[in-house]
């Protein structure tokens, strides 16, 4: 019997295994892309978020989010490491982007590999990978990330603001975004579960303690008592105050997001809508259990690759930046 056990718990990892080989391959990525162009590319890109990430750690959070505001604006092309120019404002500068983090990480590792080898390496595949490694040196999960992505070579501000889902959206607008991303509902459930790490700056939620519709109320969806200990840190009109948005476990990536979520303590509105939907209500019930932990990051690491192969451009598309913040 436990034979048995062990061989079909095999089986199912060798077909996820094949899904997420046979996806990437399907989007033109690969692993090991840099196996023959680039041998030492991953170690480079690992070794250095590991220097960033041991006197940092919580530069691990803006660095998941990077790779996800990347892929929700062009696909995962590195368009938001781009800088503005005289004529043209870049996603770096839209409103949701202005509390991003962590560019020197990015940059030192191109800086690194630019040394190793010249021209070979994508921005794109950097913030991929860093994103995977700076999640996995605080101990959260590994997911395999295909690479061969190429860079792109436009950055609109305004198309930030047109595809990044915001903290205000309800549970419509969120299953929405992500479907136009390709992404289901149960990714966008997942997906959120990153908010286990992190910050979440009070212009993002006051909205919800002082003017909610615009009467002087309170959200109603949301618990009392913890609007009475958000008010305490966050006055109207303070646009540099945060708070954790996962409460005493910030610095640890776990399922604890979902006790919050549960709880009426989800920090935005887009957090508290998953319990508007039957299936993101049923999954952040489920991994609220300490059973469910583990679905969760099983789950987590199949919808991170999901995400990085959102329109990517391979082949000959796009380019490999020599610097990561500007066109070649």
């Amino acid at each position: 019997m436990a034979n048995s056990k062990l061989l079909l718990a095999f089986s199912l990892h060798l077909v996820l295994a094949l899904f997420v080989f046979d996806l990437a391959n399907a989007q033109g990525l690969k692993l090991e892309f840099y196996k023959k162009s680039c041998p030492s590319a991953e170690y480079i890109i690992k070794k250095t978020t590991k220097d960033f990430i041991s006197r940092a750690p919580t530069l691990a959070a803006p660095l998941l989010r990077m790779h996800f505001h990347d892929c929700f604006v062009r696909g995962c092309d590195g368009s938001v490491l781009l800088n503005s120019t005289s004529s043209n404002q870049a996603e770096k500068d839209a409103i949701p982007n202005q509390t991003l983090r962590g560019y020197q990480v990015i940059d030192a590792a191109k800086a690194a590999l630019e040394k190793a080898c010249p021209g070979v390496v994508s921005c794109a595949d950097i913030v991929a990978l860093v994103a995977r490694d700076a999640v996995l040196e605080i101990n959260g999960p590994f997911w395999s990330v295909p690479t061969g992505r190429r860079d792109g070579r436009v950055s609109i501000a305004s198309e930030a603001l047109t595809n990044l889902p915001a903290p205000f959206f309800n549970i419509t607008q969120l299953i929405a975004s992500f479907a136009s991303k390709g992404l289901s509902v149960k990714d966008l459930v997942v997906l959120s579960g990153g908010h286990t790490i992190g910050i979440g700056h009070c212009t993002s939620f006051t909205n919800r303690l002082y003017n909610f519709t615009g009467r002087g109320d309170t959200d109603p969806s949301m618990d009392q008592n913890y609007i009475a200990n958000l008010k305490n840190r966050c006055k109207p009109g303070d646009t540099t105050t945060f708070v954790q948005m996962d409460p005493g476990s910030s610095q640890k990536f776990d399922s604890s997001y979902y006790t919050v979520v549960g709880k009426r303590r989800g920090l935005f509105q887009s957090d508290a809508a998953l319990l508007d939907d039957s299936t993101t209500r049923a999954y952040v019930q489920l991994s609220s259990n300490p059973s469910g932990s583990s679905t969760f990051l099983n789950d987590f690491e199949e919808s991170m690759v999901k995400m990085g192969n959102i329109g990517v451009l391979t082949g000959s598309s796009g380019e490999i930046r020599k610097q990561c913040s500007r066109i070649n």
